[in-house]
């Protein structure tokens, strides 16, 4: 047949063909296929494979490549990195890809680095990581041993733990290496603070002492209250020191001279924590900057203004229930944006801008949980035997650790968490050092730390 009349038939039996059913299309092709020479059948089956094995990622342009791979998860992602050198090399350049999938793990992301490796290699991190906290092997356990009477007061920063005891003593300890650095002689510590040259104490003896670590030497001594000192906070930049006491009150004193520069009345239990924080927010009452004190009792938490000594006036007091049917328990979180306390109904979170309820986080039935840390991504729990963690975007527990027997207190002084920036979210690097610990009957401290990464 010439080529003219070839190309005539072909252009009519094209336009035939594409006029047909599926079903005819195939049945078409069943007979052109059985009237088919080896020659006409090595060819349709070198084209086939072309066809049929059409390369999608290395014929479109990179930017569709990496819209479609959006839409794929990351376990699916890895598997069709070994596809092809090609794919991998496609896959691993994605950038977004990478960082979206550690932002749903709770993993922070820091937009300024766009190498898509370095990304893909925080993610493999990161699987590695969730999975040990889900099969709760995240952790493990360590103990410091020294003190010979009951461990009530303990204060955590910076990879270093402080420690009162009814044995008349002070300790500061190196988490990582389990080593006392100073000890020394005090009074009968309630709680403690301190910082590289200080140790502040409140103390069963109703009073609040200062204490220099090189020397062991008392500094100051804050004389007032008339019951048991919970808790303490001070500020060097304004020279103030805060004390909450069973008396139901909290001072506020000058640090260095040791004066008492207010007394806050109101609270009718005994007041068993002070915060003292930067606000970072702006309402009616108060603007970013302003140095806020929060106190807490069994059933109220009150905000005072601080840098306002004379004629101090409670701002606001927070309850969960007004006929104090429920109590709060004394562990309190405030980061100049939110409050939360924990109670047997479960955390309550308040906006410090407006003192609105935002939520209430209620924990399984089963379970009645305290507040240990609280982040924008996960929340630190603890009951009689277990240490927990929420993922506060589904309100969910991820993952537990057991505990042991430790010393049980009503005013929550003899356990704390530890290192706080990943409860913001993990980043590869702040899951290292100390979770948690708390005082055991036979005097010693039990440490829960992050394991090393493999």
């Amino acid at each position: 047949m010439e080529k003219k009349d070839f190309e005539a038939w072909l252009d009519n039996i094209s336009i035939t063909f594409l006029s047909l059913t599926d079903l005819q299309k195939n049945e078409t092709l069943d007979h052109l296929i059985s009237l088919s020479g080896a020659v006409q059948l090595r060819h349709l089956s070198n084209n086939l494979e072309i066809l049929l094995k059409r390369d999608f990622l290395k014929l479109l342009p990179l930017e569709l490549s990496f819209y479609l791979l959006k839409w794929l998860d990351p376990q699916t992602l890895l598997t069709c990195c070994l596809v092809s050198k090609q794919w991998n090399k496609v896959i691993s350049a994605c950038t977004e890809v990478w960082q979206t999938a550690c932002k749903n793990l709770g993993w922070q992301i820091d937009d300024s680095v766009q190498d898509p490796l370095h990304w893909k290699k925080v993610y493999l991190k990161a699987i590695l990581r969730m999975k040990q906290l889900k099969d709760h092997e995240a952790f493990e356990t360590s103990s410091l041993i020294g003190h010979s009477a009951r461990v009530y007061a303990l204060y955590y920063k910076d990879g270093l733990l402080c420690t009162g005891s009814d044995d008349l003593s002070a300790k500061l300890w190196d988490v990582s290496t389990g080593q006392c650095i100073y000890g020394i002689q005090t009074h009968t510590c309630a709680a403690v603070k301190f910082d590289e040259q200080k140790l502040v104490t409140g103390s069963f003896d109703n009073t609040v002492a200062c204490w220099e670590w090189s020397s062991g030497a008392k500094t100051q001594h804050f004389r007032g209250h008339t019951g048991a000192v919970f808790s303490v906070d001070y500020n060097d930049e304004l020279d103030v020191l805060v004390s909450g006491s069973a008396d139901f009150t909290v001072k506020v004193w000058a640090l260095s001279t040791g004066t008492c520069l207010n007394t806050l009345t109101g609270h009718t239990e005994w007041v068993t924590k002070v915060v003292l924080q930067k606000c970072k927010v702006k309402s009616l009452m108060h603007s970013p900057g302003d140095h806020i004190l929060l106190s807490a009792d069994k059933y109220e938490i009150k905000i005072w203004p601080i840098g306002r000594e004379i004629n101090c006036k409670c701002l606001k007091t927070l309850s969960v229930s007004e006929d104090r049917s429920i109590s709060l328990q004394p562990r309190l979180h405030f980061d100049g944006k939110y409050i939360v306390c924990s109670s047997a109904l479960g955390l309550y979170q308040w906006d410090f801008a407006s003192y609105d309820i935002l939520r209430v986080i209620k924990p399984p039935d089963f379970l009645n949980v305290s507040l240990l840390g609280f982040g924008e991504i996960f929340a630190l729990l603890f009951d009689n035997r277990y240490l927990y963690i929420m993922d506060l975007r589904t309100e969910k527990l991820i993952s537990r650790w057991p505990l042991p027997e430790y010393r049980k207190s009503k005013r929550g002084s003899s356990f704390l968490a530890g290192e706080m920036s990943w409860l913001n979210g993990l980043n590869g690097q702040n899951d290292t050092g100390l979770v948690f610990a708390t005082s055991m009957p036979d005097h010693s401290i039990h440490l829960v730390l992050w394991k090393e990464h493999v």
